[in-house]
């Protein structure tokens, strides 16, 4: 493992990199960027809506899309002047995701659940200042979230990206909240002032809550779960109407279910050989001093495996050790 492997693995991203001013390759982050534009295998769009989607020149936009057209990435529809995700990318993600019979049982644990409060349950990974559904639940009754695998949310407004930045090691989150105070300060506006809290909430309960940030019609639960294989956490996250669901209630009747539900996804990923997050995933490690955090867009496969399997450990651990 090289040297730079090796910094990344035993501390994650550093603040250096965070900040602008590490080795980050800025055409291929900025590649990345334009191929988060398009949500959705469906989605379809011209160079000037991608270059305001990712607040890229349009002449730089023109070389990209070109080139990641030429690699097939990306397919240029001649009649429409747009461009579409294109096979090589449809293959990449089929290629991961191979073998995942897995994903159908958390999709049905998911389904239980949202089922029995009822709300929407999603299982997400994070994507810089966003995350993404790979599976969700939905009740046939629930109203006000209608997101579907594939679906990105904000970070900064939603439970499920409030519970991922408080789980991150304090130095990682600072540096991340910082650069989102450089690229989308509105977000990092709503982030920062609970930071502090969510983490102290975080490592006693196991789990973070947010009320009306994403909607004020909307309450929302969520339960980080860290993935050794991608040294990132995945989490578990329910969105519930506040009508009916407020907070005195979430802690109530939805924590202790969600704990459950995430319990039962980290024992169920750690039987599976690598195919999803990992053989040996388990529930969230809340320990202060965590230094195994990197930032999503750079999390680095080549160090999956490179530590022996650990059993998993309780949710609302508290003793600092992994």
């Amino acid at each position: 493992m090289g040297r730079r492997s090796e910094r990344l693995s035993r501390q994650g991203i550093l603040a250096c990199d965070l900040a602008g001013e590490g080795d980050v390759i800025q055409v291929v982050s900025r590649a990345f960027d334009v191929l988060r534009c398009f949500e959705g295998h469906e989605a379809r769009l011209g160079n000037l809506e991608i270059s305001n989607r990712c607040g890229l020149p349009r002449s730089t936009v023109s070389r990209l899309t070109h080139t990641l057209t030429r690699m097939g990435q990306l397919v240029y529809l001649p009649r429409d002047q747009k461009y579409r995700i294109g096979p090589s990318a449809v293959a990449m993600s089929t290629s991961m995701m191979r073998g995942l019979q897995l994903r159908n049982l958390i999709r049905l644990r998911l389904q239980e659940v949202a089922e029995q409060l009822p709300g929407t349950v999603g299982f997400v990974i994070p994507d810089r200042f966003h995350l993404v559904y790979l599976e969700v639940g939905r009740a046939a009754n629930a109203l006000g979230l209608s997101s579907t695998a594939g679906s990105r949310i904000a970070m900064a407004s939603t439970a499920a990206g409030h519970a991922y930045s408080a789980a991150l090691d304090p130095e990682v989150g600072d540096a991340l909240l910082a650069e989102m105070e450089r690229e989308i300060p509105d977000g990092a506006k709503l982030l920062r002032p609970r930071l502090e809290h969510n983490r102290r909430f975080l490592r006693e309960h196991g789990y973070v809550v947010a009320c009306g940030l994403w909607s004020p019609h909307i309450n929302g639960l969520a339960v980080p779960l860290w993935s050794p294989q991608y040294q990132t956490f995945v989490v578990v996250t329910i969105g519930l109407l506040a009508a009916m669901f407020d907070e005195k209630r979430l802690h109530r009747e939805v924590a202790p279910k969600l704990l459950e539900l995430s319990a039962a996804i980290g024992s169920m990923l750690e039987g599976t050989d690598g195919e999803l997050f990992g053989a040996q995933n388990k529930p969230l490690p809340v320990a202060a001093h965590n230094n195994k955090i990197i930032k999503t867009e750079e999390r680095n496969e080549l160090e999956a495996g490179a530590r022996r399997p650990r059993p998993p450990r309780s949710v609302r651990a508290r003793d600092g050790r992994r």
